[in-house]
């Protein structure tokens, strides 16, 4: 079935194209600016920009999760540990009534170290225990422990590696066990060796430059102990290492919420109560750090290059793990990247383009022929004004619109 998308403003995950005419043919776009099938349905998009679905490059998540997330937009979500089956990952790559996924499985960790501490009381909701409730997560201690794990994660079908490296102070559980850096560096070189790439949790300026030193590819997280200095933003340059500052955890860890979100009538009616009330909530484990130190950070590295992927560390719904919930915190994360000092073009390619270009996700990100139709068409112009992301008009899942 063919339609097409006319009188919108397009801009591609890069650029904006001005007002032209994208038609998808099934589950792709076939062409942006060509001509128009004979009988092709039309969809007017006048006074809206057309926009690639969004891309959450941190989350943990579950299929009610990659639903709420849909309803905002995001149609693919990248996750940074939970289990999923390849039965599971077959059923999300079907159903375009539900986000895309993809995963980094169960990450390496230490025994009893990060995030163990986050699982107790969870009941339920641990994403990474999901079905598996009693399983116990895999840890690693020596050098071949992790590189066995890598290889069993690998083959079990995880799209990248993450690595944790966190001893808990600020996540308000200081002195957690932590991997031995020789065994992380073994694990990042396995991973490397098999093709993929290594995703680091580190959210101090320490852990930040051990998992520079061992060379991974890229920051689940920024630190937020300190405001980044000239050594620090040079050295993540100069390795390529890219960045999902996830502002809007940063902020919920210092005490902030996300109220204003669960309040605004473009949200609540797509919001069930318990995510309402966990975006009301807050972690609120380190309110002595400086949120514009944060922001003071990202400004330095978009303006030294480094990659910045929009990301929100979007959980299970609970309060006290709270200020974030999936897909409307994407839009958040949008807005508090423009507060840093990107442009909200800048904010956007975040969100679509630089997120799939890093991760090797060569089907999506942008609005290109050839690429799968995962739309995201707001009123407004969200390049003059962010916040214009979350007057939802219309979302597509690989050609199929969405219907709530």
């Amino acid at each position: 079935m063919s339609f097409v998308i006319t009188g919108a403003r397009v801009f591609d995950g890069q650029q904006d194209l001005g007002v032209t005419d994208v038609v998808v043919d099934g589950t792709t776009i076939a062409s942006v600016g060509g001509p128009v099938p004979d009988g092709a349905a039309v969809v007017d998009g006048s006074g809206a920009t057309l926009l690639p679905g969004l891309i959450d490059a941190h989350v943990h998540t579950s299929k009610d999760s990659l639903a709420l997330a849909l309803r905002f937009g995001v149609t693919t979500e990248l996750e940074m540990q939970g289990y999923w089956t390849p039965e599971q990952r077959t059923e999300v790559n079907e159903d375009d009534t539900i986000a895309d996924v993809r995963s980094a499985l169960i990450a390496l960790m230490a025994k009893g170290g990060h995030p163990s501490e986050l699982m107790e009381g969870l009941g339920e909701h641990d994403p990474a225990a999901g079905e598996h409730k009693g399983w116990e997560m895999p840890s690693v201690a020596t050098p071949d422990q992790a590189r066995a794990h890598v290889q069993a994660f690998a083959q079990a079908g995880a799209d990248y590696i993450k690595v944790m490296i966190e001893d808990g102070a600020i996540m308000g559980h200081p002195g957690l066990p932590m991997i031995d850096p020789a065994a992380i560096k073994a694990g990042v070189e396995e991973a490397h060796t098999l093709g993929l790439k290594v995703i680091a949790h580190a959210i101090t300026l320490d852990a930040t430059r051990q998992a520079l030193d061992v060379g991974v590819d890229g920051l689940a997280h920024l630190f937020i102990d300190q405001r980044a200095d000239e050594a620090i933003v040079r050295a993540l340059a100069d390795a390529d290492v890219f960045v999902a500052p996830c502002l809007v955890i940063s902020a919920s860890l210092m005490g902030h919420n996300g109220a204003h979100l669960a309040d605004d009538p473009r949200v609540a009616p797509r919001l069930t109560d318990e995510w309402a009330q966990t975006l009301r909530g807050t972690f609120n484990t380190y309110p002595q750090g400086d949120f514009q130190h944060v922001l003071d950070s990202v400004s330095a590295l978009h303006q030294s290059n480094v990659d910045i992927l929009a990301g929100t560390d979007s959980s299970v719904p609970v309060p006290t793990h709270g200020g974030v919930a999936h897909g409307v915190s994407i839009h958040h994360e949008l807005a508090l990247l423009v507060q840093a000092g990107l442009t909200p073009a800048a904010a956007l390619t975040a969100a679509t383009a630089v997120p799939a270009r890093r991760y090797t996700l060569t089907d999506r990100g942008r609005i290109a022929p050839g690429l799968r139709a995962d739309l995201l068409l707001v009123n407004g112009d969200p390049q003059a004004t962010i916040d214009h992301t979350l007057d939802i008009k219309s979302i597509w899942r690989r050609g199929t619109r969405l219907t709530t």
